[in-house]
């Protein structure tokens, strides 16, 4: 038999002790992360009392595989258009709190003398809360219907998405070495410009492929396509310079718009949690006792930057976003740990090589106490409020009261036609020039010298590129010209008051401009000409390209396909019931409502036509839908019947749906409480010339029709028991074998 490789041991040990140590945990109650360090201390190179793993750099790689599945797994649980309902609460709360926590990180590790680059990861890793350990101890303590763990779950979804962005300026950061304005501007413009270009391509590409291939995929298929996705970005994203955790996180936020989200999630998670396993096994053979007993200081200093940090910091961050006292520092003494992401960016600073070898174990020990304070510190909260209501100022609270209740997120913003419209101009603006010059990088950098090898650098390859660039972003140019010209919010403030008009005019000569200098300098890029020439053409192509019916068809298209694909979560969870129709909301402002009720399983109602149950005339409501089981019948006819379990979307007025509601639940058969005469039994029925049944068939009898008995068997003279023919005559001394009620079988009997 042949030598196991190293790698197969490695493996066969680390799952073995991590298995039985998420097990121990598991009996503790604790979270499972904590096992998976435990696990990988004790099969660690630094425990000498157990067996090591002997080759470090395999398990490395496998950990580094971790980080994408982990990654890749929170996109998909990551929505952009979630963030944008969530307001502006969350967002400021969360920018706040990361801003507070990477100074306090940087200077606690100044005031030990660690590096710079030390001091800022520091920062970065003491920013992360811990999204699995705060959700599970909201679980566990049994506050999750509360009003504040909502506003904590959203903040912890913006600051899982802003570290994202951290990881990458970290490493441009660490790259570069030190600090530079422009550069750091620019490598977030090309951020800035990858992720819009990916995640616009991408959400217009990837759910019409999967559309197209829906019927041919089987779980294990659907796996491996999303997973060759997820892959395909991380190397794309590796080659553009950001990290392949980055690549991995933008292709889950993409797939987690289409409607095989749920169930790539599905088929995705055991491979999701076998790699998170081994990554956070990684990071627990790191941990080396001498390193924690000589740095004791630093790890408790840490601890308590974090408790005091985000109990005061964290507090004050939610009352910048308008929450009451008592809510933002139950949300601030919630957040004061930190998790999964404080070791992701401690292994970007270790795969980069610019952080000390003492922080990577040091965070990991904080990491330990913090999750073990966590429900502490959440049940602290109280009574830290009761305290410091009655030492504070009555001064004060009420003008923290009146800030909550000026900034209340629940209450309607009404935002100007300005604010609507700029807002649309600049989003639409920033997209349309980012596939404009996404084109142009790639015919001019891809296509153009793929060209030029083949005819050996002919002189009209220049032209054809120039014509092929021009013609691949003549419709986005257009969109940006043109997009929200005739668009209501540009109607509403035109036609308002001429003090609009001026500046209405100059948006849309600025997004002219704006596209007259992408053409200019696509023709100034291939082709050497004056000017006044290069303007004079330019402008010429691009008024063509405003006045092209064709572009203005493509264009329109363009962005209906972008749309749905970007809705097809939102229209599955509608057909499936789960959300209401778009245009529930619309029937709002014409005092009507739409409704869903189910269909009693007793309902007199069950298996009637809508012809028959005439609810229009009886009830002045309207059937918009019936959802059967997996089916979805939209405007039902007169002749469609209704079943029980049957889901019944109805539209009409308050007082309407009251009455049908109730009628609905009143049109129940009654209960049966006769259960006596109801059971079934089996009898046998003896025919002799004196009774009504000798000479009649079966069927003649009436057994089943007048009785509403069953004939299940027949004995005739030596035959054995058979069943019956109902055409057959019964004779004298037949045996008829006949289930039915007891009182219908009574019945019988007295025929005899």
């Amino acid at each position: 038999m042949g030598e196991v490789p190293e790698l197969i041991q490695d493996l066969a040990l680390i799952l073995t002790v991590a298995g039985l140590t998420t097990l121990i945990f598991k009996r503790l109650k604790q979270p499972l992360v904590l096992g998976y360090v435990m696990a990988g201390f004790l099969a660690g190179p630094h425990m000498p009392y157990t067996p090591s793993v002997q080759d470090m750099g395999d398990i490395q790689t496998w950990s580094d595989l971790g980080v994408i599945f982990l990654l890749f797994g929170l996109g998909l649980e990551f929505s952009f258009k979630k963030i944008v309902k969530m307001g502006t609460a969350p967002g400021v709360a969360a920018c706040s709190v990361i801003f507070f926590m990477i100074c306090l990180g940087a200077l606690t590790g100044n005031l030990f003398g660690w590096s710079q680059m030390d001091c800022l990861f520091l920062g970065g890793m003491l920013a992360m809360s811990s999204t699995t350990i705060i959700y599970k101890a909201f679980d566990d303590l049994g506050l999750r219907q509360q009003r504040f763990t909502g506003l904590v779950l959203s903040v912890l979804v913006l600051e899982d998405i802003l570290a994202i962005l951290l990881m990458v300026v970290l490493s441009t950061v660490a790259v570069s070495n030190h600090f530079e304005g422009m550069e750091m501007v620019w490598s977030m413009l090309k951020l800035v410009f990858f992720l819009v270009l990916w995640f616009v391509v991408g959400i217009f590409l990837i759910p019409v492929f999967l559309r197209k291939v829906r019927s041919e995929m089987s779980n294990e298929t659907l796996l491996i396509v999303s997973l060759g996705l997820c892959f395909a970005l991380v190397v794309g994203a590796a080659y553009a310079g950001f990290s392949a955790a980055f690549g991995a996180f933008m292709m889950g936020s993409i797939l987690a718009e289409t409607m095989e989200a749920e169930r790539i999630e599905h088929v995705l998670s055991p491979v999701k949690d076998l790699f998170g396993a081994i990554f956070f096994v990684s990071v627990g053979m790191l941990v080396d006792p001498a390193i924690l007993m000589e740095y004791w200081l630093p790890i408790l200093s840490i601890t308590l930057t974090i408790l005091l940090g985000q109990a005061i910091f964290g507090t004050i961050s939610f009352i910048f976003s308008g929450q009451t006292l008592r809510v933002a520092m139950q949300c601030g003494f919630s957040m004061a740990q930190i998790g999964e992401f404080a070791f992701i960016i401690a292994s970007l600073g270790v795969s980069l090589g610019v952080t000390s070898s003492h922080l990577y174990p040091i965070v990991v020990a904080v990491s330990v106490i913090t999750t073990f304070l966590t429900p502490y510190m959440i049940r602290l909260s109280a009574p830290a409020y009761t305290t410091v209501e009655k030492h504070l100022p009555k001064k004060l609270l009420g003008m923290l009261d009146k800030y909550s209740s000026g900034n209340d997120s629940s209450a309607v913003s009404h935002s100007s036609s300005w604010h609507k419209y700029l807002r649309d101009i600049c989003l639409y603006s920033m997209v349309y020039v980012i596939l404009s010059v996404a084109i142009y990088l790639i015919i001019r950098y891809g296509v153009t010298p793929l060209i030029a090898s083949s005819f050996n650098n002919a002189t009209w390859i220049d032209y054809l590129a120039c014509i092929l660039t021009i013609l691949a972003v003549s419709p986005f140019l257009r969109g940006l010209v043109m997009k929200k010209t005739r668009s209501s919010s540009f109607k509403e403030l035109w036609n308002s008051t001429r003090i609009n008009r001026l500046p209405l005019i100059f948006t849309v000569f600025f997004r002219f401009l704006l596209a007259l200098l992408i053409v200019c300098y696509i023709i100034s890029d291939y082709i050497n000409i004056s000017a006044g020439l290069l303007i004079l053409l330019a402008i010429v192509l691009l008024v063509a390209m405003i006045v092209s019916q064709h572009l203005k068809k493509q264009s329109i298209a363009m962005e209906q396909v972008f749309i749905e694909n970007l809705r097809s979560r939102e229209i599955q969870a509608e057909f499936k019931g789960v959300k209401k129709p778009q245009f529930a909301g619309r029937l709002l402002s014409r005092d009507l409502h739409l409704t869903e009720v189910e269909l009693p399983q007793d309902s007199k109602w069950g298996g009637r036509t809508l012809m028959e149950l005439d609810l229009g005339r009886k009830y002045g409501v309207h059937l918009s839908s019936i959802l059967r089981g997996k089916q979805r019948y939209n405007i039902p006819q007169g002749s469609d019947r209704v079943f029980p379990g049957d889901k019944l979307q109805v539209i009409g007025t308050d007082e309407q749906l009251q009455v049908f509601v109730s009628q609905l639940k009143e049109q129940v058969y009654p209960m049966e409480y006769d259960v006596e005469n109801r059971e079934m039994l089996l009898r046998q029925l003896v025919v002799t010339e004196q009774s009504c049944f000798c000479g009649k068939t079966i069927r003649e009898s009436g057994l089943r029709s007048k009785f509403h008995c069953m004939v299940v068997g027949l004995e005739q003279g030596e035959e054995t028991l058979r069943a019956p023919n109902l055409d057959v005559p019964l004779k004298d001394g037949d045996v008829v074998w006949i289930v039915g009620e007891v009182r219908d079988l009574k019945k019988i009997m007295t025929q005899l």
